[in-house]
């Protein structure tokens, strides 16, 4: 009975231990995470997005009314957030699978949000405009 509970306090601490680490890994994003991915070069604001197995980070917050590059990096994608689609703009594109690809987009107003999303609707992000 000794080793049972043993056991079970050992497998408990492991369990626990890989939920506090995992917990931190930022490839767990949500909605609520905020990226600091946002540059201002003579009046442009550049906006990185990376894209491999899904698009990172998946929320950014920019400046409304201002001109904006959307700045998307590829760096061995074969899969199919290669395929970008960001529908508000019309925009619709294959990124090469190693390289970066900027998309100008027009000022946005205040509260605005555009989203930009793979083929097949699996990935996802977000820019919102304050």
């Amino acid at each position: 009975m000794k080793s049972f509970i043993i056991s079970m306090i050992t497998a408990s601490a492991i369990i626990g231990s890989a939920l506090f680490f995992m917990s931190g890994n930022e490839t767990n994003l949500s909605p609520s995470v905020i990226a600091s991915n946002v540059s201002v070069v003579e009046g442009t604001q550049i906006i990185e997005i990376s894209a491999k197995g899904g698009y990172s980070p998946q929320l950014t917050i920019a400046q409304a009314n201002i001109p904006t590059v959307i700045r998307v990096t590829t760096q061995g994608t074969f899969d199919c957030s290669s395929a970008l689609t960001i529908p508000s703009l019309g925009y619709r594109t294959n990124l090469p699978p190693s390289g970066v690809t900027d998309i100008e987009i027009p000022p946005q107003t205040a509260g605005t949000t555009v989203q930009g999303l793979c083929s097949m609707g699996m990935f996802n992000f977000a820019v919102q405009f304050n």
